[in-house]
């Protein structure tokens, strides 16, 4: 017989929250020793929120996996005339502050470029969030062409996190970011591809397959 130890994964950017509410704990209960239950339940949340499971990254090559968790609020064609100049096709994943936020690569590629962009924090689900709230978009240089990945800032989430720069590589499902609470990411896809998902479903970053490329791509 043997035991086996499940250590539980946390994204580094959790650290300065969760040891914050810990130290608040400790501090109320040498006071107010029925306060610290609020904050002990708020240390565990955030615990809970800045969670950073494994997954199983598909093996295909020819498919893009969520850059997500959450639910897919939108499925449009677009022309994204700012880093794609071109049509393409956008999915657009709402979390919220219940979902796993860390960010995943959809696919393998090249980081070309990444730009902060001041701006409002409307809630994340709201249409005109996309462009208009903060937010930090990524383009990746791909085997499929160019991809367009953007963290988006949402009412509660005021600070996306994005690990790379430019110049830097990625695998599929390959951690690149986070962002803090409810939030929302919008990936911009090549318009041929054949989308395997629809509004309403639930995707998991890294592992749910959102879309695939045509035979030969």
């Amino acid at each position: 017989m043997y035991s086996k130890t499940i250590m539980l994964k946390l994204a580094p950017e959790g650290y300065p929250f969760i040891l914050g509410f810990l130290g608040l704990t400790i501090l109320v209960l040498l006071f107010a020793p029925l306060g610290a239950l609020l904050t002990f339940v708020l240390t565990l949340f955030m615990v809970y929120f800045f969670r950073d499971p494994e997954r199983h990254i598909p093996e295909r090559n020819n498919v893009l996996v969520s850059p997500a968790d959450g639910k897919v609020i939108l499925i449009q064609k677009v022309n994204e005339d700012k880093f794609l100049n071109g049509d393409s096709i956008e999915v657009s994943i709402f979390m919220s502050p219940l979902d796993v936020h860390v960010n995943r690569a959809p696919c393998e590629g090249v980081v070309e470029r990444v730009v902060h962009t001041p701006g409002r924090f409307l809630s994340a689900f709201k249409h005109e969030a996309s462009l208009q709230n903060e937010n930090i978009a990524m383009l990746l240089t791909t085997k499929h062409g160019k991809l367009l990945v953007r963290q988006v800032a949402g009412f509660l989430a005021r600070r996306a996190v994005c690990r790379v720069r430019p110049g830097d590589s990625l695998q599929t499902g390959e951690r690149y970011g986070i962002i803090k609470f409810s939030s929302r990411l919008d990936i911009y896809l090549p318009e041929e591809v054949h989308i395997k998902v629809k509004l309403g479903d639930r995707v998991k970053a890294g592992e749910t397959v959102i879309a695939e490329m045509p035979s030969g791509n």
